[in-house]
């Protein structure tokens, strides 16, 4: 098998198999690419999730906010969220939100044209209802 051939094998098998949601959002906000991470975080089969929204994963109340920073950067072709970590609520299929803490991959053509954002997002659900409740104790014992 040759190099890149190999290379390429071993990327997109990685995407496919990370436990991590990694999806791919072209200019317009339309998923095109959604792992088996994001299968099993969010309840949508590969087949619900294509070609469809962001809204499919966007609380209702939070999408006004997203699409206006998403477009702009869509314009810019920059984010500081493509170097810091960002925290946001997501929904899933049926309707429960989770936590998520994820990094974005600006994707741009050989001559810098914004194509979209890919996301590798991590549900920490679990870890921020434990430190809610810590905090909630210690407020319990300061009081």
């Amino acid at each position: 098998m040759d190099s890149l051939l190999s290379q390429e094998w071993l990327s997109q098998d990685i995407v496919r198999q990370s436990s991590d949601a990694i999806m791919f959002s072209d200019r317009e906000g339309l998923i095109r690419l959604w792992n088996n991470g994001a299968v099993r975080m969010f309840g949508y089969t590969e087949e619900e999730a294509l070609g469809q929204s962001l809204d499919l994963i966007i609380p209702e109340n939070l999408r006004g906010r997203h699409w206006e920073g998403y477009y702009r950067v869509m314009q810019s072709g920059s984010s500081h969220y493509s170097i810091d970590l960002l925290s946001a609520p997501a929904l899933r299929k049926d309707g429960t939100r989770l936590s998520t803490e994820f990094s974005m991959v600006l994707v741009k053509d050989e001559d810098g044209t914004m194509l979209g954002v890919a996301a590798i997002i991590r549900d920490v659900t679990a870890r921020w209802q434990r430190e809610k409740e810590l905090k909630e104790r210690l407020k319990a014992l300061e009081g």
